[in-house]
């Protein structure tokens, strides 16, 4: 029996010294669905070019049309296409919708998470305290607001949120832009699904919106299989093929 503990011991005690990034992460169904939601100064069409190639793979994709108005009310538009989703689903979010992923995540038919240059919050944490540990980015002075709705300046949207997006795409893009009402920025997610789920993280190493390190920050806090990617903070516009990559590896597929 004394020997039997000492090996217990010692195997308890060389789990404990491998480094998180290279424990073994939980084995991801193979999903059928997969529901993208957009973040700040953009709606559902900013996937429009990831979408056909994970539709040619044969999963079942939705982009949500997130409200933009509150956090308890973005999150049940998600929940709400969630809930149409037949079997295990992959919910990837793009830059703000991190939040909503991190919160709506939870939902049981969600199989894994993406994150995309994505916000990737604590429970009930201060996500505009943690980005003031980073230096401060571009995107922020770009900011203006109509009363309670911000948005980004033409200037800003194309210099500094998408500026590896040809010029012509970008005034597209930024025609659609829907503005964002100032509560949503008070939410707070009451839990963190990726402290359970398998999470994935593409970084946009020459991101203007949310620093490149604090990214890392947070996708090593969730212990994420991370790719970095040459890219400003829309890589799903200016790399459609690695972040669908990402897509179909959480959803159980090679690439």
């Amino acid at each position: 029996m004394q020997i039997n503990r000492r090996v217990m011991t010692a195997s308890l005690l060389a789990s404990t010294l491998i480094p998180t990034s290279l424990r073994a992460q939980p084995v991801v169904p193979k999903a059928a669905n997969v529901v993208l939601v957009h973040g700040l100064f953009a709606d559902g069409s900013s996937w429009l070019d990831v979408i056909p190639l994970l539709q040619d793979r044969g999963l079942n994709v939705t982009s949500v049309q997130n409200p933009l108005t509150s956090l308890p009310e973005a999150v049940a538009a998600c929940r709400q296409v969630l809930a149409r989703q037949k079997g295990p689903t992959v919910l990837a979010g793009h830059s703000f919708s991190g939040t909503i992923v991190t919160e709506a995540g939870t939902d049981p038919n969600v199989s894994a998470l993406v994150y995309i240059a994505a916000r990737a919050p604590d429970a009930n944490e201060d996500y505009t305290a943690l980005t003031k540990q980073y230096p401060a980015v571009p995107a922020s002075a770009g900011i203006v607001f109509d009363g309670d709705e911000g948005r980004l300046t033409e200037e800003a949207f194309i210099h500094d949120f998408a500026p590896d997006v040809p010029t012509r795409k970008a005034k597209s893009l930024y025609a659609v832009q829907t503005p964002f009402r100032k509560e949503l920025m008070l939410g707070k997610v009451s839990e963190a699904a990726w402290r359970s789920k398998p999470s994935y993280y593409a970084i946009s190493v020459d991101d203007r919106v949310i620093h490149a390190d604090l990214q890392r920050f947070m996708a090593k806090r969730m212990n994420a299989t991370t790719v970095e990617l040459p890219s400003s903070h829309l890589p799903i516009v200016s790399h459609p093929h690695e972040v669908a990559a990402l897509i179909l590896k959480a959803a159980g597929q090679s690439t």
